[in-house]
């Protein structure tokens, strides 16, 4: 084996992400598939319908989520991964799906807040502190969040879909980068 190719060899094993990283990740992985799961049993949410039991939780979940992305995303912006050795067709698709998962991560709890904030209900981090009302307006912002909760369903699997791509066919290490 030639030199060159060990060193695309250890570029193609590199690491990538940090700890810190790889914990947001499925710190959000664990708070998004909580909220599809409470989403997909709680009652339906009509007027006069009030905040308890599984909306209450879908609610808290949602605020844990919004504070878990923020962080990630300012980790992101500060804390730079290794990138990972990708064909410019790949690295594209790689970082529209990104772009458009982080756009849907942050506009998907968002929306939900304004909704519950035009109810005038009252979005609490931890269940203490309290997060502003934001959109007096925000009952229309309901069904934006349950299209874009789906459209939110389908990066994901997008996601997981290339992962294992790169897992099973392309046979490189680009999973390995975010795995604990």
């Amino acid at each position: 084996m030639t030199t060159r190719s060990n060193e695309f060899s250890a570029s193609r094993n590199a690491a990538g992400y940090d700890g810190v990283a790889k914990f947001f990740h499925w710190l959000v992985v664990l708070l998004i598939a909580a909220q599809f799961v409470i989403g997909w049993v709680m009652p339906d949410i009509h007027k006069g319908t009030r905040p308890d039991g599984l909306i209450a939780w879908h609610l808290g979940v949602g605020a844990a989520l919004i504070a878990a992305v923020l962080l990630r995303i300012v980790w992101r912006l500060t804390h730079r991964p290794t990138p990972a050795p990708l064909s410019p067709l790949l690295s594209a698709v790689s970082h529209i799906t990104h772009g458009l998962l982080y756009v849907t991560l942050v506009a998907v709890p968002v929306l939900g807040w304004a909704n519950a904030s035009s109810r005038g209900w009252s979005v609490k981090l931890f269940g203490v502190l309290p997060y502003p009302a934001i959109s007096p307006v925000g009952h229309a912002m309901g069904d934006i969040h349950g299209v874009l909760a789906w459209v939110l369903f389908a990066l994901i699997a997008l996601h997981i879909a290339g992962a294992l791509f790169h897992r099973f066919v392309l046979k490189d290490r680009v999973l390995e980068r975010m795995l604990p």
